[in-house]
């Protein structure tokens, strides 16, 4: 097989040898096809990805007050979503100037589903504020510490993050009682 499109023909492809040799290097070629197509989606996501993210705005470039979220398909970026609503967040506080390495870092440390936690992960933020910018990761489910360490661990090697660099977690429901309660401050104040 010299053209690297012949693997693409199927059967129904009109090339049907009866040659014994040739079918078993086919079986064989067509095994290690199928091999080979987890990693081919995966890099069909991230080129698909990238010809829509080369022409977006960076974070870094973006001034005042703004979010960026990425999120799979089906999962709305809300406290309330069902994908979300018991779990929580990685919260990482960057530096002015950092955030557009660390974003496109965590998004394709994503699409390339490096963080080996199934499908736990259900996105993730990007805040860029005027002091400081904010890269947070949601995943599933807060109550299992030994994914949401593993999640901890893979964003702080993704991210290249010096040891002193402080992580917050935070559930879902605890962003939902804070919001509240600020709320409930601030109605209750203006009364």
């Amino acid at each position: 097989m010299n053209n690297k499109f012949d693997a693409l023909k199927d059967d129904d492809s009109g090339d049907h040898d009866q040659n014994e040799e040739n079918s078993t290097q086919k079986d064989g070629e067509k095994e290690k096809n199928d091999r080979d197509k987890p990693q081919s989606s995966s890099k069909r996501k991230v080129e698909q990805f990238w010809r829509f993210y080369s022409h977006m705005v960076r974070p870094g470039d973006l001034t005042g007050h703004s979010d960026f979220h990425l999120f799979k398909e089906g999962i709305k970026p809300m406290w309330e979503d069902d994908a979300n609503k018991n779990g929580g967040k990685w919260i990482i506080r960057l530096r002015k100037g950092l955030a557009s390495r660390c974003w496109e870092n965590l998004i394709l440390a994503m699409l390339g589903e490096q963080f080996m936690v199934g499908e736990e992960i259900c996105g993730a933020v990007v805040s860029v504020r005027f002091q400081e910018d904010i890269i947070s990761i949601w995943n599933k489910t807060a109550s299992d510490q030994a994914t949401t360490a593993r999640i901890r661990d893979t964003l702080r090697r993704v991210l290249n993050l010096p040891p002193n660099t402080i992580m917050e977690y935070k559930t879902h429901t605890d962003s939902i009682k804070a919001w509240e309660e600020f709320h409930g401050l601030v109605n209750s104040g203006g009364r």
